[in-house]
């Protein structure tokens, strides 16, 4: 499926709302309490405001007023200006943690184990924080991004036995879903049921209009993409993160 990083990435970036946001023209600035790097970064999808320099310069002073680093997200094909990653260097930044955005057809499979809400419950949470790897505070920063996606949200759990084991959420815009928080309990991984939410959200995106999804997923991540190759997904384009090295 060929698509428009220009156009997805501005759906992407509404789908996953930062606590603050700003704006430096095409500029967009994101920003929480520093965890998720997409809630915490610069993403210049389209020409700033003024001179790069001093656009480099106002985003930068803009992170450091709120006790965070400068993060720039740079995306393949959605980047302004073209040379943006040459500037950065020069300043002293380096490229790290390469994310494949996957795309692929709004289809699933009506599940009847898996539960559909609008907004995220406290067994929801519990899932999300039980995978976080004992990070209470990058879950808890992720899960309130989760809380402010727009209607229609849809948050997908699976139960074994009583025991919330699953869980993952979506967001549609128009002809787009976006597959967020996909995760699954440690005690219950590698039982397929990461596949199984995946395609409940697919489903009921369907319902809901999309036609069309995406999920980003870390490039070294093999078990993941693996699992949406399987289901229809392929790689469009990437991204990489620019920090102060």
């Amino acid at each position: 499926m060929n698509v428009d990083a220009a156009v997805l990435e501005p759906i992407a970036d509404r789908a996953w709302p930062a606590r603050e946001r700003s704006r430096l023209g095409g500029w967009r600035l994101n920003a929480a309490d520093g965890w998720s790097m997409r809630s915490n970064a610069c993403w210049p999808l389209a020409a700033p405001d003024r001179e790069v320099g001093a656009a480099i310069e106002a985003a930068e002073a803009w992170f450091a007023a709120r006790g965070l680093p400068p993060r720039f997200k740079l995306t393949d094909g959605a980047t302004a200006p073209d040379d943006l990653a040459q500037r950065l260097a020069r300043r002293g930044y380096a490229g790290v943690k390469t994310t494949l955005v996957m795309v692929g057809a709004a289809l699933g499979q009506v599940d009847p184990d898996v539960t559909l809400s609008p907004a995220p419950d406290a067994a929801f949470g519990a899932v999300f924080t039980a995978s976080a790897g004992g990070n209470v505070a990058d879950a808890r920063e992720r899960l309130e991004t989760l809380a402010r996606i727009p209607p229609p949200a849809r948050f997908a759990r699976l139960d074994i036995e009583g025991d919330p084991a699953a869980i993952g959420a979506s967001a549609v815009e128009g002809a787009w879903a976006g597959i967020f928080g996909m995760r699954t309990s440690p005690d219950h991984r590698r039982k397929g049921l990461a596949r199984r939410i995946l395609l409940a959200l697919l489903a009921e995106a369907g319902a809901l209009g999309a036609s069309h999804a995406y999920l980003q997923v870390e490039a070294d991540n093999a078990p993941a993409i693996a699992l949406y190759e399987r289901e229809g997904f392929s790689a469009a384009y990437s991204y990489r993160y620019w920090v102060n090295a």
